[in-house]
């Protein structure tokens, strides 16, 4: 037999711990698969999956312009949070916002 050209049997490769499928695996590979079809989905089906949603988002959900949008946040009639240098709207803050009588008394004034 040539030692040089030996595999390895792979019914006698011990399983470390760290190898183990268990059941739990399973289950937790199966919410996480069908949590991303569901946020697939939604995508589709024109519902951002994000929360938070960038300015390009923000504009064309409220047509806004560039400038009318800076302003809003100025005037603080918009909550948003920078990072990085990138600014970002909550969502659901956004659709509070639209639904109160602040949102469109101020728009008014804007």
């Amino acid at each position: 037999m040539d030692k040089f050209n030996h595999q390895p049997d792979s019914r006698n490769v011990p399983v470390r711990r760290d190898q183990l499928l268990t059941v739990q695996d399973l289950v937790d590979f199966k919410d996480n698969l069908i949590s991303d079809i569901k946020k697939l989905l939604k995508e589709s089906a024109g519902v951002p999956a994000h929360q938070w949603l960038k300015a390009v988002d923000i504009k064309k959900m409220l047509r806004l312009s560039d400038g009318k949008l800076q302003y809003l946040r100025d005037k603080g009639v918009i909550p948003y949070k920078k990072l990085g240098g990138v600014t970002y709207y909550n969502l659901d803050d956004i659709r509070e916002l639209m639904s109160s009588e602040k949102f469109t008394d101020r728009w008014k004034t804007a």
